[in-house]
């Protein structure tokens, strides 16, 4: 399962390693398409990569701070560092490349 993340646990979470951060809220149809993706790869990368996400509508100083203006944002972050920034449904194959292109 994917982690997550509020304002409490953020900063330790994606302090080292890759890290993807799926920006999300309940009421988006495309958050819906691409949160399964987002599960998916937290259990095939478990061990290697961190898969967290993150309600905007409970935790709106996050999106603010990295400039989620539409939904789906995912953003991929490594020690701590965001390194790639994308927004709308990804497709897994696209996100498991750019994750594995990280670690």
């Amino acid at each position: 399962m994917a982690q997550v993340l509020t304002k409490d646990n953020f900063n330790q979470s994606i302090e080292s390693g890759v890290t993807l951060v799926d920006f999300w809220a309940p009421w988006c149809g495309p958050c819906k398409m691409q949160l399964p993706i987002v599960e998916e790869l937290s259990t095939e990368l478990a061990g290697s990569a961190t898969i967290g996400k993150i309600n905007v509508d409970e935790e709106p100083e996050l999106a603010s701070q990295f400039g989620v203006m539409s939904i789906p944002t995912l953003i991929l972050f490594k020690d701590g560092q965001p390194v790639d920034k994308m927004v709308g449904l990804q497709s897994k194959d696209a996100l498991k490349n750019k994750i594995q292109g990280q670690i």
